[in-house]
C-alpha cells in the first residue's frame, strides 16, 4: 500500500493531508492551530513570523492525523510541501534561524525593488525576470544586508518557507526554479539563475541552495525528523511548491488558458501560459509553474490581493463579534442586501502593499456611508463585493495581457463558501466556476506522487476530480454588477 501525505504550510495555518495513492481518496486531513497563526509586526508594514512555529504545527497536524486514522507510518512513501510564497528564512551553517521569517505581506523592501529597477533598467527586468523586483525575496535579504549586517554575516543559505521545511524533515538545502522566480532570482531568457539581480544586491551566489526540479526525489526523510513527526524514516520528500502554483496544481490547472482562483487570508487569480509575456507596469506577476521545462515552458500569470478573508474575518471578530455571528449567518445577512449595497464602497486594501496598485499602500477604506441608509447589512455585502471588484481590477489587467477566462476552477473552501461570493465572482467576471474538494494538502500529496513516480503523470494523479458545484454567471445582475463595479472603481481611482 502506498500513501502520501501533503503539508501546507501557510501564514494562518499548517494543514495536512494522507491520501491512499491508488484511490487518489484523503484519508484524513488536519488543521493547526485553530485559529491564525500571529504574525508579528514591530513596526508598520512589517510581517514576521518564527519558522520552528511552522515545524511545531507539522508536527501537530501529523500526530492527530495519526490520531483519526490507522495505518502503517511505513507505508507514507511520499511527501510533499506547499508553502507560503515570498518568505525569507534564513539560517547559519549548522542550519539555525538567524532571525524570524519576513513573510510575503511584509512591506518593508519595496523601496528596495523599486531602486533595483532603476539601476538594472525596468526594460532589462521585465524582459529577463517577467517582473519588477518590487517587493520579493531576493529584495527582503538585500534589506537584512542593509539594516542587520550582523545576522547577514552568519547566512549560510536563505530559504522560502517550504525550504525551510524540507530542510527539517531532509536535513537537506533545496530550492526549484518555481521557487527562485518567486524571490524574483530566475532568468526567464536563459531558464537559469539570475545572477544580475544577486550581483545588482551584492549577494553571493553561495547563499542560494542547490535548483532540484519542482517533481523529483529531493531528500528522504531522516530518523530525527521521523521520530519528531510519527513518521517512519526514509520516505521521499518529492514535491515542493509554493502555495499559488500548487493551489493550481490541486486544482489539475497545469495548461495554458487553465485558470485557479483562492480566496483565502489572500486573493489571487493564476492563470497558466507558455507565452513569454508580462505586463509593463508589472501590477501582475509571472512565475515558473511547477510543470515548466526549457522544451515545454508553462508559467503562472500571478495576480495578488492581500485584504481577501482577511477583511471577513476582521468583521467577524470586530464588527460583528459582539453577536457571534458565524460566517454562514454574516453571509445570509449580507445577501439581504441589494447588488451595490445602495452606494457603500468598500477598498480591501488593509493588508500592505498592492502590487495590482503599483505597490501602493492606500489603507483598507470605507466610502459613500449614509447614517440614514446602511446597516450592519450593508458593510457586510460591501465588504464581499468590494473583494470580487478588486479582484476583478486586476483581472482586467490580465485581459489586456491576453489572458482568456472562460471557466474559473476554486477550492470549496474560504470565501467561495459564500453564495453571494461566488455568484459575484462569476456574474462580474463573465466565467463559469467549478468548486472543488479539494485544497493546498491535497495537492502536495498529488504532486509527491508525480514527483516519487508512483504516478506516471498529473493526468494519472487526478483521475476522478470533479466539481462538487458549478457557478455560471447571473445574466439578471450581470448589469447591476457593472454599474456597482464601475461606482466602486471610481472610488478607488480617487484614492490613488
Amino acid at each position: 500500500m502506498a500513501l502520501l501525505m501533503g503539508y501546507d504550510v501557510g501564514s494562518s495555518s499548517i494543514k495536512a493531508t494522507l491520501m491512499d495513492a491508488e484511490t487518489g481518496k484523503a484519508l484524513a486531513s488536519a488543521t493547526s492551530p485553530d485559529k491564525e497563526l500571529d504574525i508579528i509586526a514591530k513596526q508598520a508594514d512589517w510581517a514576521e513570523q518564527d519558522p520552528a512555529t511552522w515545524w511545531e504545527h507539522v508536527k501537530r497536524v501529523t500526530q492527530q492525523i495519526k490520531g483519526s486514522v490507522q495505518f502503517d507510518p511505513a507505508d507514507v512513501k511520499a511527501i510533499g510541501i506547499s508553502y507560503q510564497m515570498h518568505g525569507l528564512v534564513l539560517v547559519d551553517k549548522n542550519g539555525d534561524v538567524l532571525r524570524p521569517a519576513i513573510i510575503w505581506c511584509d512591506s518593508r523592501a519595496v523601496q528596495i525593488g523599486q531602486e533595483a529597477a532603476e539601476q538594472i533598467g525596468a526594460e532589462k527586468c521585465l524582459q529577463h525576470l517577467f517582473n519588477l523586483p518590487g517587493n520579493f525575496t531576493a529584495s527582503k535579504l538585500k534589506w537584512v544586508k542593509d539594516n542587520e549586517p550582523d545576522v547577514y554575516a552568519k547566512i549560510d543559505k536563505m530559504m522560502l518557507p517550504g525550504d525551510f521545511i524540507a530542510m527539517k524533515m531532509t536535513g537537506e538545502i533545496k530550492t526549484t526554479p518555481s521557487g527562485l522566480s518567486e524571490g524574483i532570482m530566475w532568468d526567464f531568457e536563459g531558464d537559469e539563475l539570475a545572477q544580475f539581480v544577486l550581483d545588482n544586491y551584492g549577494v553571493s551566489t553561495d547563499l542560494v541552495a542547490e535548483t532540484v526540479p519542482t517533481f523529483s526525489v529531493q531528500g528522504e526523510l531522516t530518523a530525527a525528523a521521523a521520530e519528531e513527526l510519527g513518521l517512519a524514516a526514509g520516505a521521499k520528500i518529492s514535491y515542493r511548491g509554493g502555495d499559488q502554483p500548487n493551489n493550481a496544481l490541486s486544482l489539475s490547472v497545469l495548461q495554458p488558458g487553465e485558470i485557479a482562483v483562492t480566496a483565502g487570508t489572500s486573493g489571487v487569480v493564476y492563470g497558466v501560459t507558455d507565452k513569454k509575456n508580462y505586463d509593463p507596469q508589472s501590477r501582475v506577476n509571472i512565475f515558473v509553474h511547477v510543470n515548466h521545462a526549457a522544451n515545454d515552458p508553462h508559467y503562472g500569470v500571478l495576480l495578488c490581493l492581500n485584504g481577501t478573508g482577511i477583511l471577513n474575518s476582521w468583521l467577524k471578530h470586530n464588527f460583528v463579534g459582539g453577536e457571534g455571528l458565524d460566517y454562514p449567518e454574516m453571509n445570509e445577512l449580507a445577501s439581504t442586501v441589494p447588488v451595490g449595497s445602495e452606494g457603500l464602497v468598500i477598498l480591501p486594501y488593509g493588508n500592505g502593499a498592492e502590487r495590482t496598485l503599483e505597490n501602493d499602500n492606500i489603507g483598507a477604506s470605507v466610502h459613500g456611508w449614509n447614517f440614514n441608509i446602511h446597516k450592519k447589512a450593508h458593510f457586510l455585502r460591501a465588504a464581499q463585493e468590494g473583494i470580487v471588484f478588486a479582484l476583478n481590477y486586476g483581472l482586467e489587467i490580465m485581459r489586456d495581457m491576453g489572458t482568456e477566462l472562460k471557466t474559473v476552477k476554486a477550492g470549496h473552501a474560504n470565501m467561495f463558501l459564500s453564495p453571494l461570493f461566488a455568484e459575484a465572482f462569476a456574474t462580474l467576471s463573465g466565467a463559469t466556476v467549478e468548486l472543488y474538494n479539494t485544497d493546498g494538502s491535497q495537492g502536495a500529496a498529488r504532486g509527491a506522487g508525480i514527483g516519487a513516480g508512483i504516478y506516471s503523470g498529473p493526468e494519472e494523479a487526478f483521475v476522478g476530480l470533479e466539481p462538487v458545484k458549478t457557478i455560471a454567471p447571473n445574466p439578471a445582475l450581470a448589469e447591476a454588477y457593472q454599474q456597482a463595479y464601475a461606482n466602486w472603481e471610481k472610488v478607488l481611482k480617487s484614492q490613488l
